[in-house]
């Protein structure tokens, strides 16, 4: 069985070893992490994939409370699926609904950066958001 160091584990799934530890006492793992006669941490390639999940899962906002009940459910092995997929829907909506609030943005920064091309194309730009117009009606 390959066993990786703390820092290829690093490495492997852009924590650092820092944040390996920190995922470690936050008990977001799913096993626990296998030590050297000397005190070094020796993880398994399960352990990387899990951690890759959980990396996921916190870039794409799961909150800390969240991935420790998912990893405790994982832990507690068969049985607890529905739950287990529960956590995860709920989760998936959210990001919906932030991918949602995003493409609002993206069309917002579309329209203005057009407006702003349009301007510049036809040497109009000047005036364009200008605070220190006397007229304070002017362009956005």
């Amino acid at each position: 069985m390959t066993e990786l160091s703390i820092g290829e584990v690093a490495e492997r799934t852009g924590l650092s070893v820092h944040a390996l530890r920190f995922y470690e006492r936050e008990g977001l793992l799913v096993g626990p992490v296998r030590r050297t006669a000397g005190g070094r941490r020796r993880y398994a390639v399960l352990d990387v994939r899990w951690l890759e999940i959980c990396v996921r899962l916190r870039e794409s906002g799961m909150p800390l409370a969240d991935l420790r009940r998912f990893a405790e459910l994982v832990r507690q092995g068969p049985g607890n699926e529905a739950e287990r997929l529960r956590l995860l829907d709920a989760h998936r909506q959210r990001v919906d609904e932030r991918i949602r609030e995003l493409e609002e943005c993206r069309s917002l920064i579309a329209w203005k950066t057009a407006v702003y091309a349009d301007h510049l194309e036809r040497g109009e730009a000047a005036g364009l958001w200008d605070p220190t117009a006397e007229n304070r009606s002017a362009r956005a």
